[in-house]
């Protein structure tokens, strides 16, 4: 089993979810994902979150909004936080997703203590990641939430790392439905740090989480990546200039080159089974598309 870790740079809610969605099916290969990114402004709500946890039209704030699958209540997601979204095999049993939830918190906690954040933690009754948990004189703050969805010992969604976004975003919500709390930023905290370095200690954390048997290098694609594969999940084909950029990629290793075509061909077949499920269940036959 090997870990692909991927960053997509900047990718709509949506587009992200059918990505996850498609390596989420994919169980042929045996192989985990941690895709890393950013989105646009968006609000999301979880299956049990609360509608009136939302303040504002999200479209006064230029935000979308989104329902969806995963745990938690209305959260907020835009450009300077970092989004994880890790689809890996989880053991199942009694106490299975809470076991996941914080190894997720753990893995975070620890690449915040990597970047420079000393404090950050877990504040009891509550799920996500906190700091000033041990200054009594002030509130704790929420700097990383988690919200995941575990399915036939497989998961998706993941967590949300505040390294510098636009915090007044999260004033038209109640963010996670908790009104007492604040949310927290790196920035925030007083630690200045790139986006690339908190993807690389995210990454590091993740191989010694998730990649003990393998993983692979690849974190930052050639830049149709994330288009093509979304264009192929949503059933459209690979666009073109994946295909040139494949053949054009002089500055890429082999090996480079091999792992988005390994890419390319999970989402595939994730596709494929979905289409071959729905024929089945119509009694007809649909043409192949790639």
């Amino acid at each position: 089993m090997t870990l692909r870790i991927r960053w997509l740079g900047r990718v709509a809610y949506d587009d992200a979810w059918v990505l996850q969605r498609a390596f989420f099916e994919d169980r042929t290969s045996g192989d985990d994902w941690l895709l890393l990114l950013e989105h646009p402004h968006v609000y999301t709500v979880g299956i049990r979150g609360d509608t009136t946890n939302l303040l504002v039209d999200p479209a006064s704030v230029g935000a979308e909004l989104v329902h969806t699958d995963r745990g938690g209540d209305i959260t907020y997601h835009g450009p300077g936080q970092l989004v994880g979204y890790p689809i890996v095999t989880v053991a199942t049993g009694p106490g299975a997703i809470s076991r996941h939830v914080r190894s997720v918190e753990q893995l975070v906690i620890d690449a915040l203590g990597d970047v420079g954040l000393a404090g950050a933690g877990r504040l009891d009754g509550y799920h996500g990641v906190w700091v000033g948990l041990d200054d009594p004189s002030c509130t704790p703050r929420k700097i990383a939430a988690v919200g995941l969805r575990l399915s036939r010992g497989r998961s998706m969604h993941g967590f949300a790392l505040n390294v510098d976004p636009e915090l007044g975003m999260f004033h038209s919500i109640i963010p996670c439905g908790i009104a007492d709390k604040a949310v927290t930023s790196l920035a925030a905290e007083g630690v200045e740090v790139a986006m690339g370095d908190v993807v690389d200690a995210v990454i590091d954390r993740a191989v010694r989480c998730w990649g003990a048997g393998a993983h692979d290098g690849l974190v930052r694609p050639l830049p149709s990546y994330a288009a093509s594969l979304v264009a192929l999940a949503r059933g459209h084909g690979v666009e073109p200039a994946a295909g040139r950029e494949l053949v054009l990629a002089g500055a890429a290793t082999d090996p480079e080159v091999l792992s988005v075509l390994a890419d390319l061909q999970a989402v595939r077949r994730s596709v494929d089974l979905s289409r071959s499920a729905a024929t089945q269940q119509r009694g007809s036959s649909l043409r192949p598309f790639w």
